[in-house]
């Protein structure tokens, strides 16, 4: 495949049927988002924000793009300005995993960190605060951006579907983190199969089960506040992963699939098996891996 600029490789990412015993011959497919070139899901994201910046006029050649993000995000921001000649500062927690920190730089990206116990509000308070010092800047915010779930809707959920052809789709199983990437996908594929069951993946320390707020290893996802994106979401139910349990299957997924799956995705996958319980014999769920291992070696996820 013959191709002109990185830009041209994000999408159309594989979607790979899992080679593994499931709960009732459940039959498991994960969209490999991996493979985009800048190493996640978030490079659709960071292209769509930039575009409906520029497009609403909102961002010039001049513009300073900021953005609070846990990372990838950030990438997929750096990677989406630098076609555009933006200069770019992220807001960064400074938990967040070294590497991906290391890639936003790389990218041409300035790095501001904030405090690790202010979360993600910290770091969205403190992007504003940046906007209003600088003036002519552009603040996405992920969280809130209509793009969001947009580019999902339109890009990956289609491309799902396409894959699958002819399979019908009993369940759809991802994380939430700002919730764009699983509003987007379960909007698309519920108007394709309007009976399918869709559940959110969180890790325990999140909020959408009602558990208490507390932190968590497994990065990208869980959340502090309600996505405004769930309002009127149309889904069954969320499913609460432990660190213990995302991190296991992070380690299972290299032993056994030959797959390095970040945190999220390890979380997805034991949520994945979880639904598969509930589904009837041979039915086909769709799931998403958002990121690969190698941005998080610095955490020692591979372990015990």
């Amino acid at each position: 495949m013959l191709v002109e600029n990185t830009y041209d490789l994000i999408g159309h990412t594989p979607l790979m049927h899992l080679p593994m015993e499931t709960p009732n011959n459940v039959n498991i497919y994960a969209k490999l988002e991996m493979f985009n070139p800048g190493g996640s899901i978030k490079d659709r994201l960071g292209m769509a924000l930039i575009q409906r910046g520029i497009e609403e006029g909102k961002v010039k050649s001049t513009t300073t793009i900021i953005e609070p993000t846990a990372g990838n995000t950030g990438i997929g921001v750096a990677l989406a300005a630098l076609k555009h000649h933006l200069s770019v500062k992220l807001v960064v927690p400074e938990k967040f995993s070294y590497e991906k920190q290391t890639l936003m730089r790389a990218l041409g990206a300035e790095v501001v960190n904030t405090p690790s116990e202010e979360g993600i509000k910290g770091a969205i308070a403190r992007a504003k605060e940046l906007a209003a010092e600088i003036g002519d800047a552009y603040v996405p915010l992920q969280f809130q951006n209509q793009a969001n779930p947009d580019v999902y809707q339109h890009t990956l959920g289609p491309e799902i579907l396409a894959d699958l052809a002819n399979k019908p789709i009993a369940a759809f199983v991802a994380g939430a983190g700002s919730g764009g990437t699983f509003a987007g996908i379960q909007k698309s594929l519920k108007d394709a199969y309007p009976d399918l069951k869709g559940y959110v993946v969180e890790p325990a320390g999140s909020i959408l089960n009602g558990g208490p707020a507390h932190s968590h290893r497994t990065e990208g996802i869980g959340v502090e506040f309600i996505p405004p994106f769930f309002k009127s979401l149309d889904y069954t139910g969320v499913k609460t992963i432990s660190d213990d349990d995302a991190f296991y299957y992070v380690r299972w997924a290299a032993k056994h699939l030959g797959l390095f799956i970040g945190s999220s995705s390890g979380a997805a996958l034991a949520a994945s098996l979880e639904v598969a319980k509930e589904l009837p014999a041979k039915a086909n769920l769709v799931t998403v891996f958002p990121d690969s291992s190698e941005r998080y070696l610095s955490e020692h996820i591979y372990e015990v």
